[in-house]
């Protein structure tokens, strides 16, 4: 648990300082009553959490300890007193009640967070955090042991299961706080009476914040627009729905429930979030209904970044190129954009539909270890509903334990034991009593907990929609009229009465366990999205979208005369330069590409890239060793790559260029009995990792228009391959060209351009007539 920014994934040290066991007397008071017994969980190491136990030490032992291990986290217990109410702290008979007395417990170094589990700790928490301790939490009122033993297991399952800041495993750990002890009134002891005010523990410190700085911006830079009018980022993801099973007894779902569980969900998705690391980004296409609106300067880009807890995620960003093309201001902007954003998790009161906010749990040895669950739903994003999914099945992940979360979307949360189970179904008790003690009770199943459609069962109605079970809207509305009619006659509450119990009862075990129907919603690979989308569509395309794109399967004739309406409708509005995103030129003196030698052009690619943020990207060997990819045995001859493709319009030209036929067999790569496959799509992947930024802060392009129509605009460009020239496909009018598609592919067919065909043609013509002469 760390207050700094920078979250490592070191373990983090607990020194715990307890009061003593309690006596005897206490004891049988305890056991006395009968309430179930609670089960408290000793402090010991696990996880991430390194613990270091001293029972009433001197303060001189304390220091002593204190500078040796340097912990983290300095959690001070409170003297159980009787009533299970949690007293002062007291070691070794001394009363450590003053300020003077904590505060002079530290010396120089000081912890980040101090957790004192003491009643009416207020002021010594405003003393601590005035000492300069950054987070102090404390109890203002009086408590029970169970309620504070609770929301301790809560906070330390939260900090040994991930790297987390203060901040967000206090929510968490409040939200369970608030979920099981302030909604079933176990905060209090029970000789205590009712307090004014908001009950539970407290944090005083700032709350936690991600700082990006603005990108940098020439002043004689942008002629249509500033980059520092265009959104630092936008995440296009959609909402889904998922479904949780939670440990505890049958109850309403009231907003108690629901807020408490939305907030922890949220503080644990910032958790994941605030920790995540970008691992690669591709450019990709905009989404469809957004690209219209894409103001010039806009790029999108698929993102795959691993969270705290190693689960892997895609999302979909779009922002300026500055951000987009900065990995490290890029990952800041996703965290910031997650992190700050108010609701995440949206829980519905509703099971299903409209039916009534009460739910019957089920009992399966997988779930819970069989204990009492109640269905919640909630609408999360798509990459919030992978997170949790892949959480799910971590053992020693136990931050949805400290919620309750038994299930999710029907998978179980592995490292729920049975002994959680005891400790949550124990502030259940008294609400799952007055639930069972009422002879109407209303049930409702979650359709994915029903018995198969084959097996006969009554159900209200209401509650039953037309050919549910058996398909049969005659059945179904006979079965409803004779409920109804029963239900006037004994009075029954929502159309279930206790005596149908024993029915239910009757139903094998296998028909109780939860096998959820949910929409499979496709989950994004690690690696983003296919070549194809990242390269293809994903450059001048996505801030052209607003056009119909030109179809590459269109031939000849129909080609030209669909660029002929093109041109008309929108060529004549829209000419851009070939460089279309608008990057901050890098102001190197280094020749021009067709003298530079290729020592020169590699430092500058270094510099450059260092300049960006990409340390990544250089070997510890230096220039020596760079770059370190290795394509065909060989290391990646970045400049003939990058050399061929400028020559050729750039790599905003996808396709048009042949990167096997054109450009690979120009590099120190190509081995005349290559074998390679896929050759094409690794030059691609490995231009837009090195040089793509490289070429948008450089005028390097060549190709400033097509050599038929003479505009820049985009479209369907091929390269003539002796020349060297650019032209659209489809103001090429000549017969028998073929399809764009034939020359667009890997190994297609060359491109020979009108001017040279006929220059080709006039060679072999005298070439034939010299030898017959």
């Amino acid at each position: 648990m760390l207050h700094a920014q920078g979250i490592s994934n070191h373990t983090c040290g607990l020194l715990a300082v307890t009061c003593g066991k309690i006596s005897e007397c206490k004891q049988e008071h305890g056991t006395s009553t009968d309430q179930p017994r609670y089960p408290f969980p000793d402090i010991v190491s696990s996880g991430r959490l390194e613990v270091q136990t001293l029972t009433s030490p001197s303060p001189d032992e304390f220091r002593r300890v204190f500078e040796s291990v340097q912990p983290n986290l300095v959690y001070f217990q409170g003297e159980r007193l009787q009533n299970d109410e949690v007293g002062s702290l007291v070691w070794g008979g001394v009363e450590m009640s003053s300020a003077e007395d904590i505060c002079g417990l530290f010396g120089a170094k000081l912890p980040s967070t101090v957790y004192l589990e003491i009643p009416n700790g207020d002021k010594l928490a405003e003393a601590l955090h005035s000492k300069g301790i950054p987070y102090v939490i404390y109890w203002k009122h009086a408590f029970s042991c169970h309620a504070a033993c609770h929301f301790r297991n809560a906070l330390f399952s939260v900090v040994q299961s991930s790297s987390a800041h203060t901040w967000d495993a206090f929510q968490l750990a409040h939200a369970s706080f608030r979920l099981y002890c302030v909604r079933n009134n176990h905060v209090l002891p029970s000789s205590t009476h009712k307090v004014s005010g908001k009950l539970g523990p407290r944090l005083l410190g700032d709350p936690a914040t991600i700082d990006v700085p603005p990108p940098e911006v020439d002043a004689g830079e942008d002629e249509e627009g500033s980059l520092g009018t265009l959104p630092a980022i936008k995440i296009y993801d959609d909402d889904v729905g998922i479904r949780f099973l939670v440990c505890g007894e049958p109850c309403a779902l009231d907003s108690c429930l629901l807020e408490s569980l939305e907030d922890g969900l949220n503080a644990l998705l910032s958790i994941e979030i605030r920790g995540s690391k970008l691992h690669n980004r591709v450019s990709a296409p905009p989404p469809p209904l957004q690209a219209g609106t894409f103001s010039r300067g806009v790029v999108t880009m698929r993102c795959d970044l691993s969270t705290c807890s190693s689960a892997h995620i895609s999302l979909l960003v779009s922002g300026s190129a500055q951000t987009c093309f900065d990995d490290q201001l890029l990952e800041n902007n996703i965290k910031k954009e997650v992190t700050e954003k108010n609701q995440l998790v949206h829980a519905l009161p509703y099971s299903e539909g409209n039916k009534p906010p009460l739910s019957e749990p089920r009992r399966s040895a997988s779930i819970a270890c069989g204990a009492a669950v109640f269905e919640v739903c909630a609408k999360v994003p798509a990459w919030a509903s992978q997170v949790l999914r892949q959480l799910a099945p971590d053992v020693s992940y136990r931050s949805l334990v400290a919620l309750g979360i038994a299930s999710i979307q029907g998978l179980a949360v592995a490292s729920f034991e049975k002994y959680d189970a005891d400790r949550l179904l124990f502030f259940c008790t008294r609400q799952g009593k007055i639930i069972q003690s009422n002879n109407f009770i209303s049930i409702t199943l979650p359709s994915w907990l029903k018995p198969p459609p084959s097996r006969k069962r009554v159900e209200p109605s209401q509650e039953t929609s037309p050919g549910h079970y058996n398909g049969l809207m005659l059945a179904n509305q006979a079965a409803s009229r004779r409920i109804d009619k029963e239900d006037k006659k004994t009075g029954l509450v929502n159309g279930l009465r206790m005596p149908l119990l024993p029915a239910r009862q009757r139903l094998k075990v296998a028909a109780m366990r939860p096998i959820p129907h949910i929409r499979h919603h496709k989950m994004l690979p690690f690696s983003g999205t296919s070549e194809a989308d990242g390269h293809d569509g994903g450059q001048v395309k996505a801030n052209l979208s607003v056009a119909p794109p030109t179809k590459h399967s269109i031939v000849g004739s129909t080609s030209a005369i669909h660029r002929k309406s093109f041109s008309s409708s929108y060529q004549a509005k829209q000419i851009i330069s070939l460089n279309p995103l608008p990057l901050k030129k890098h102001g190197c003196g280094r020749s021009p590409i067709r003298v530079c030698s290729e020592e020169e052009f590699l430092k500058d690619v270094m510099q450059f890239l260092i300049l960006r943020g990409h340390t990544r990207l250089i070997p510890q060997g230096g220039l020596a060793e760079f770059p370190d990819a290795i394509l065909n045995a060989k290391r990646l001859d970045l400049y003939n790559l990058y050399r061929e493709v400028v020559s050729r319009g750039g790599f905003h030209v996808g396709n048009g260029i042949n990167w096997k036929g054109q450009v690979f067999s120009k590099m120190r790569n190509h081995t005349v009995t290559n074998r390679m496959t896929g050759v094409g799509n690794t030059l691609k992947r490995h231009y837009e990792t090195y040089l793509l930024e490289y070429e948008l802060a450089h005028d390097d392009v060549d190709g400033e228009c097509c050599l038929l129509c003479h505009s820049s605009a985009a479209g369907d460009w091929v390269n003539c391959g002796i020349c060297g020239e650019w032209a659209h496909f489809g103001c090429d009018r000549r017969q028998g060209l073929g399809a764009f598609k034939d020359y667009a592919k890997t190994d297609g067919l060359e491109y020979i351009c009108p001017q040279c065909s006929v220059t080709n043609f006039k060679k072999k013509a005298n070439k034939a007539s010299n030898g017959f002469s």
